[in-house]
């Protein structure tokens, strides 16, 4: 139970992001279902594979637009916005807590961008391919905005 999970570093969902397909931008749907071992229920980048998930932080989400695009959450085709942990300084493995009884653990920080995305083109950056993190679920339930995010020690799969 999450519950009994101690807390080191916290923060909140600011969106909860999905789309059909892969390479699309995402849309808020405010709560999600999330089933171990596959991702969120109904994304398109949800599988049995170790990036079921993607995570963004504010800080990251700010830094474009300081660059003068006005990008909004789930724009750069992440699952989850949140505020709080600058979630690319955490480790490989480290796990979090999401709401009532989700556990994710991490599982890669950043990845190859293939194509340069509209995001890219528009200021010269995108910082999903430096600071986004990949993740997957350990313990299924349900992901809304609003729920805390925790980092957790003593966590085992």
């Amino acid at each position: 139970m999450v519950s009994e999970a101690t807390a080191d570093i916290a923060g909140k969902v600011l969106s909860v992001n999905i789309s059909e397909k892969k390479g699309t931008k995402k849309k808020n749907v405010g709560t999600v279902r999330l089933a171990k071992g596959w991702g969120m229920v109904d994304d398109g980048h949800a599988g049995d594979w170790h990036r079921q998930i993607s995570l963004l932080s504010k800080k990251s989400i700010e830094k474009i637009r300081d660059k003068g695009l006005p990008v909004e959450y789930g724009d750069f085709a992440e699952n989850l916005s949140i505020e709080g942990i600058d979630l690319h300084l955490l480790p490989v493995g480290t796990a979090l807590a999401v709401g009532e009884n989700v556990i994710i653990r991490i599982t890669q920080i950043g990845k190859e961008c293939h194509t340069r995305c509209n995001i890219f083109y528009q200021v010269g950056d995108c910082v999903m391919p430096r600071e986004g993190v990949f993740a997957e679920v350990l313990q299924e339930g349900e992901v809304k905005v609003g729920d805390i995010i925790k980092v957790v020690t003593g966590c085992a799969p």
